[in-house]
């Protein structure tokens, strides 16, 4: 088989599992999202909803990580607003009322909880957590909750 084809075959494979994940957003031109914010009580909470596809969103720069810090092992207040992109990794998410979410590769993590509280994550399914963070540099994160 050609050098073309392997890589087209390589390129499909890599986009299949993200039709599914369009699909539970029931539009593809939104991207599955989880919105971490502060209440007025200073807990941490979440919010599920969709970030759009393909718009073109300010950022002044962005790193990307796979190793943890101590302090990220506790819970703790985002240190900045930041989309937060899970390259490789699943992690369950706590809220300081308890609830817990599962954050995974495909869905966009909007951590905006940087008073109070705070969250706490544990990795499951793997060892690693490989990320990228963008700090927000506009007031409008382009968040919309779901219904």
């Amino acid at each position: 088989m050609g050098k073309f084809k392997i890589s087209l075959l390589m390129v499909i494979a890599s986009l299949m599992p993200l039709k599914g994940i369009a699909d539970t957003v029931n539009n593809p031109s939104r991207i599955p999202a989880i919105k971490l914010i502060t209440t007025p009580d200073n807990h941490s909470a979440y919010l599920k909803g969709s970030v759009p596809a393909l718009e073109k969103i300010s950022a002044q720069n962005f790193w990307i990580n796979n190793s943890v810090e101590e302090w990220e092992k506790n819970t703790h207040p985002a240190p900045r607003k930041q989309y937060v992109i899970t390259l490789k990794g699943k992690l369950k998410f706590k809220v300081s009322d308890g609830s817990t979410f599962i954050l995974s590769p495909g869905t966009v993590l909007l951590a905006e909880d940087t008073n109070g509280e705070g969250h706490s994550w544990e990795l499951i399914d793997d060892d690693e957590w490989g990320r990228v963070y963008i700090p927000m540099t506009s007031n409008n994160d382009y968040f919309v909750a779901d219904k």
